[in-house]
């Protein structure tokens, strides 16, 4: 009974939202996803099932959000002023994530429940790749880099989403640097650049 916190008073909204994501994101790092259950979130959220899945259907669904959580709370935009540097910064970023304890996770919900974390990513949109990409590709806008019309969240996110697809299909923790070049160079700059900055 140590994950239960002492109690507190009655949390509704927003607030209890947040204590159970946080106790998701805490489980997730002290067990990793296969012992990860709604069971143990509740303990350690100090709260009740019916709670949990009243937000999210299913375990998956809240450990990707949990996953989440913790991801945004790791990363910081790179900023050097160069657009190419700014987006290999962001990818070679994620590729050291995916060989951290938290990329570990994220392997973990792919490897036992691929479809549906798939699925999950997939009825969330492409905001979550997009968000690690906005923040760059809005000052690269300012700068007159990138056209405005690049700043929606399928194009931002399109460089995450053939980063993924590599990790998916060679099934391997870290890809090669030069991949990297190659989605940032050949597929990435081209789509997002203005005519003149080419």
């Amino acid at each position: 009974m140590a994950d239960r916190p002492p109690p507190t008073t009655r949390r509704r909204g927003a607030a209890l939202e947040g204590a159970i994501l946080r106790a998701a994101a805490d489980e997730l790092l002290a067990r990793g996803y296969p012992d990860f259950t709604m069971d143990r979130v509740a303990r350690r959220a100090g709260t009740n099932k019916n709670a949990l899945y009243r937000r999210w259907p299913h375990r998956v669904a809240l450990a990707l959000a949990a996953y989440r959580l913790l991801a945004v709370e790791h990363y910081t935009p790179p900023d050097t002023g160069d657009l190419r540097e700014d987006i290999l910064a962001v990818l070679r970023g994620a590729n050291r994530h995916w060989a951290s304890p938290l990329g570990e996770v994220l392997r973990g919900l792919l490897s036992e429940n691929a479809p549906e974390v798939l699925a999950e990513m997939h009825g969330q949109g492409a905001g979550g790749s997009a968000a690690l990409f906005l923040p760059v590709l809005e000052r690269a806008v300012a700068r007159g880099e990138v056209r405005p019309d690049a700043l929606k969240p399928r194009v931002a996110g399109v460089a995450l989403a053939l980063l993924r697809h590599e990790y998916l299909t060679r099934g391997v923790t870290e890809i090669p640097d030069a991949v990297l070049v190659e989605i940032v160079d050949d597929v990435y700059l081209p789509l997002v650049r203005t005519s003149t900055s080419e």
